[in-house]
């Protein structure tokens, strides 16, 4: 079984920064790709930014030079560093991970962290 536990999220102010932490654990051989996404109420979930296990990135363009996504893959673990937030930054952030397991392939979701960008 794959858990993934993300931390970070909070109250922030227009303008500051948040991290976002996400660590996968459990039966795991290895990660492909990993990402993060976001949803508001009654939106369908959307790519934020996402990265391969070589580190190739991808970023939505809403959040091109603000934000920045890395891992750890000694870790299981990927980053948001999230700067220069915005109100309609505000969301539910939730992270994907694609893991091999004992089953096979699958992708694997963690239970989202809530960012609220306000003053």
């Amino acid at each position: 079984q794959v858990q993934l536990v993300e931390s970070g999220g909070g109250l922030v102010q227009p303008g500051g920064s948040l991290r976002l932490s996400c660590a996968a654990s459990g039966s795991i051989f290895s990660i492909a790709a990993m990402g993060w996404y976001r949803q508001g109420p009654g939106k369908e979930r959307r790519l934020v930014a996402s990265i391969t296990r070589d580190g190739n990135t991808k970023y939505a363009d809403s959040v091109k030079g603000r934000f920045t996504i890395s891992r750890d893959n000694a870790k299981n673990t990927v980053y948001l560093q999230m700067n220069s937030l915005k109100s309609e930054d505000t969301d539910v952030y939730s992270c994907n991970a694609d893991v091999m397991g004992f089953t096979g392939w699958g992708a694997h979701w963690g239970q989202g962290t809530q960012v609220t960008v306000s003053s």
